[in-house]
């Protein structure tokens, strides 16, 4: 698990090997992913959008913006936490993901970015 801490919001993150398929005559190795956010701040926020940067061993990078996460734009009071499961696909056995998240301090309306610590994707077969 990795974990940082951002403006009081604590990312942590929890990685999984789903398997490996085929799709469109390439293969590719699937992962799945669970963040907990936690609001260890004295203010609610609420998170807006996500920004994703993905890397595999292939050199191969993707990126994925969109509002909140998994169709929720969660709200977060001092304390509380947020858990949501995703995942994503890769043509490497091997790669990485870092990002952040848009959130909004309804305390003094400013906006700000929670920084995602850099989680490294891996399937066990491949480990040395």
């Amino acid at each position: 698990m990795v974990q940082q801490v951002t403006r009081g919001i604590k990312i942590s993150v929890e990685t999984n090997f789903e398997g490996t398929f085929y799709k469109n005559y390439k293969i590719h190795y699937a992962f799945g992913y669970r963040v907990t956010i936690e609001n260890r701040s004295k203010d609610s926020v609420q998170l807006n959008a996500r920004h994703w940067t993905i890397l595999d061993a292939l050199n191969n990078t993707e990126t994925v913006s969109g509002e909140g996460v998994i169709g929720k734009k969660p709200v977060l009071k001092p304390g509380e936490s947020h858990r949501y499961s995703s995942g994503c696909l890769l043509t490497s056995p091997f790669g990485a993901m870092q990002g952040f998240y848009s959130m909004v301090n309804f305390t003094t309306t400013k906006k700000f970015n929670v920084a995602i610590p850099t989680f490294k994707l891996s399937a066990p077969f491949a480990i040395n």
